[in-house]
């Protein structure tokens, strides 16, 4: 079972988003882990079982991807409506009707976002604008 090759194109792939994949050995199948040639200053993934080696495609062997965008409404639940700080509004929901919501400004801050409003009904917990 051989292991894929990190880039399809076999060249040197400069893509910041280059899929970094579990490689396997080809003689015993188990899982192969990055190890330094010291002597030939190499980059290798070793076999851990039956000392297989080969070079390692890439220089990269883990990549931590965070996202660090925010929905306008997270971590809104249902129980923000019975939050005594929170103001309260005579807007009736669109889903139930009730005369009253409570209301919060959008959690996103971006400087192409202006300032919106959401309001969240105080009987079915409905989230509207």
């Amino acid at each position: 079972m051989s292991s894929p090759a990190a880039s399809a194109s076999g060249g040197d792939n400069k893509n910041p988003a280059e899929q970094i994949t579990f490689r396997f050995c080809s003689e015993c199948s188990n899982m192969l882990y990055p190890k330094e040639d010291e002597a030939e200053r190499k980059l290798m993934f070793t076999c851990r079982t039956c000392n297989f080696s080969e070079e390692a495609t890439s220089s990269c062997i883990f990549r931590n991807t965070m996202n660090t965008s925010t929905g306008e409404t997270a971590g809104v639940t249902q129980d923000v409506a019975s939050d005594p700080t929170l103001p309260r509004s005579k807007k009736a929901c669109p889903a139930c009707n009730f005369p009253e919501a409570v209301y919060f400004q959008s959690q996103q801050r971006s400087a192409e976002t202006g300032m919106k409003l959401f309001f969240v009904c105080c009987d079915c917990g409905n989230i509207f604008q």
